[in-house]
């Protein structure tokens, strides 16, 4: 009997208090940081910027797809894609925006493609009378975000996007089909990388 008496005097009435209150604080904190699941950090070192999921892409290659012109790069081991709206007269020197798949690394970048055209580029953009010029060098993935960066604002508000030629400031897109395409671009883009 002395045994049992002694197991029950660990328990006391403040003990199991205690316990009830810890293991509740335990689980409300539990449930409260679980909203919070997709905002943890990113310790991998890895840049997440350009990282696409096989669900983005492959819904990608399935639906839109069929709205580009693809080319694959065996060399480099990519894909290309341009918009089959978004293709420039053979005459005329203007810009085309593609994106491009990178399935070994399950990255997806942008790029800004000349056409008829050296770098530098000049793009000049007009919104409510004032316009803003811009000069793009050749560069990595990452310059190339950070144009295509630039030009969303603009491209998504309908402003005037102006590229300088030899023979002075074109539009990037003349029909409303091209500027759908754009916006197409934009939008598949940030579906790939989101």
């Amino acid at each position: 009997m002395s045994k049992r008496a002694n197991s029950d005097s660990v328990f006391t009435p403040e003990l199991i208090r205690i316990i009830k209150i810890f293991g509740a604080v335990s689980l409300g904190l539990v449930l409260m940081l679980s909203f919070f699941n997709e905002r943890r950090a990113n310790n991998t070192g890895q840049d997440q910027t350009f990282v696409m999921t096989s669900a983005n892409r492959m819904y990608f290659q399935n639906v839109k797809a069929i709205q580009y012109d693809m080319e694959v790069r065996r060399d480099a081991g990519m894909t290309v894609y341009r918009h089959k709206k978004l293709t420039p007269e053979a005459n005329n020197s203007n810009i085309s925006i593609m994106i491009i798949l990178n399935p070994s690394k399950d990255e997806a970048y942008i790029y800004l493609e000349p056409i008829k055209l050296n770098w530098p580029i000049t793009l000049r953009i007009i919104s409510n009378e004032k316009s803003k010029t811009y000069t793009f060098e050749n560069g990595n993935k990452s310059d190339h975000l950070h144009y295509f960066q630039l030009l969303k604002p603009a491209i998504e508000a309908g402003n005037l996007i102006e590229i300088q030629t030899g023979s002075g400031w074109n539009p990037i897109w003349s029909t409303p089909k091209e500027k759908e395409a754009l916006n197409a671009i934009l939008e598949d883009f940030q579906n790939l990388t989101d």
